[in-house]
């Protein structure tokens, strides 16, 4: 199934660079809402060490036609060597929320 809406996850090493790439993403048009989600503990492997570490997520809110910006920006403001970038179609929801999501992003 088609989806005109996406959620994009993201982490961040702290509450600054999240707020840097959140207000980035919002004044450039390529999301209409980012949360930023403090106290989030992240476990996974990186070099082959199983690493533990405080991050801030992003949840980002954007239309699926901007995917890809948003991604491209992520990858640009952020201080990881891999940030993650996960997309989710948005299946349903609110329809006068959507419609303020494809109003707040570029075309």
């Amino acid at each position: 199934m088609d989806s005109d809406y996406a959620v994009v996850l993201s982490t961040c090493g702290s509450k600054d660079e999240a707020e840097t790439i959140a207000g980035r993403l919002v004044r450039d048009r390529a999301a209409a809402c980012v949360n930023i989600v403090e106290n989030v503990t992240s476990i996974y492997q990186w070099q082959g060490k199983i690493e533990k570490t405080a991050e801030v997520l992003l949840v980002i809110k954007t239309r699926t036609a901007q995917a890809d910006r948003v991604a491209t920006m992520i990858k640009e403001l952020s201080s990881y060597d891999c940030p993650e970038v996960i997309v989710l179609p948005v299946t349903g929801g609110s329809a006068e929320y959507l419609q303020w999501v494809g109003g707040s992003t570029s075309e």
